[in-house]
């Protein structure tokens, strides 16, 4: 069992050691500007990674910040009214070829908003066609198919909560915004004490 994990660890390190820094705090910095701007930050994705998007969604509204998630495949049926020009979008796919994440872009190009990839392949219809993007590597994902979105969603998480951890620090989110809305739970109870 413990082998199990050292490989885990060690396939998650590498696939986290592949991000391009300068792509990240491009990302952080311009998160950052748009929501100063008043613009929010949108994270978009199927599948899988639906509750990785809604955590890292969860983390930036507790910290007083405006985000939303956009399912990939509703965003066609009206959820892309929640889109403005001053915002930022953040599509994950881990292929960069799913069909319903490049139909998302080419209707996302035609509005002023700034769009970035999170992916997993070095040329894929979106990364080649998403300049602004942060692209990892990844050796397996962990199952005996290597098609299970386990790895791979693990690293979008670790990701995501950096990237919201990040622009918090650059921001100087105080902790009296933190406590004011997580009044609730263990965190609430320590925060009010």
């Amino acid at each position: 069992m413990i082998t199990y994990f050292e490989e885990l660890l060690r396939i998650l390190e590498n696939s986290l050691e592949s991000v391009d820094e300068q792509m990240f705090f491009d990302l952080v910095s311009q998160s950052t500007e748009v929501l100063e701007n008043g613009g929010k930050i949108i994270v978009s994705g199927l599948g899988k990674n639906v509750p990785v998007c809604e955590k890292f969604v969860g983390t930036l509204t507790s910290l007083g910040l405006k985000a939303s998630y956009m399912n990939t495949d509703s965003a066609v049926h009206g959820d892309l009214g929640m889109v403005c020009d001053e915002d930022l979008v953040l599509l994950l796919t881990k292929s960069g070829e799913t069909i319903e994440s490049v139909h998302l872009y080419n209707l996302l190009r035609q509005r002023e908003c700034k769009i970035w990839l999170l992916s997993f392949e070095q040329h894929s219809t979106l990364a080649d066609a998403i300049d602004t993007k942060i692209i990892l590597d990844l050796e397996h994902e962990g199952d005996a198919w290597n098609l299970v979105p386990n790895n791979s969603t693990t690293v979008n998480l670790i990701v995501l909560q950096m990237l919201a951890m990040r622009i918090a620090a650059t921001m100087d989110i105080k902790l009296d915004t933190f406590r004011r809305n997580h009044p609730g739970g263990h965190i609430g109870d320590i925060l009010n004490a």
